[in-house]
């Protein structure tokens, strides 16, 4: 059975190959491919960075329809983080590329390994601003607001 998923995309890297940021996300759009189909893309945006970050970061958001159930495709994401030079590190640092499931059309999800919607999606405009373009009457299960909402109080 098909899910859609909200997907956040985020890179403050050059990629050898890739380019800059903004090229890298825009590459990974089009791998995201490889786990479904991608039915919505919003524009990619400069932001500054959080945390220990030292570069701004190129972010955006797309919808993926996918036969993949939440683990299944945290898995998909992880492995092209990986083909894209991703190194497991610290926390917030400089990144090649950054995947994450922020909601699902299943509604809530929670393992150790993830927990859909992502816990921290309501007060980052980097996630909310790009996802509004793309999905904004798409409501979060937990508190019951849309992401046009979300967006308006970040």
């Amino acid at each position: 059975m098909s899910s859609s998923y909200l997907v956040a995309l985020g890179s403050n890297q050059r990629h050898h190959s890739y380019g800059f940021p903004r090229d890298v996300v825009r590459v990974a759009m089009e791998e995201l491919a490889a786990l479904g189909t991608v039915t919505a893309r919003s524009r990619v945006i400069a932001t500054d960075p959080l945390g220990p970050a030292r570069r701004r970061f190129a972010n955006a958001a797309l919808v993926l329809e996918s036969e993949y159930d939440p683990p299944s495709l945290l898995k998909g994401l992880k492995q092209i983080e990986r083909t894209f030079g991703r190194r497991q590190g610290r926390r917030w640092g400089d990144r090649v590329l950054d995947l994450d499931i922020v909601l699902w059309s299943g509604g809530v999800f929670a393992e150790p390994l993830l927990t859909i919607p992502h816990p921290e999606f309501r007060s980052r405009d980097f996630v909310l601003k790009p996802a509004n373009e793309i999905a904004p009457a798409w409501r979060d299960p937990v508190t019951g607001l849309s992401v046009r909402q979300l967006c308006a109080r970040v």
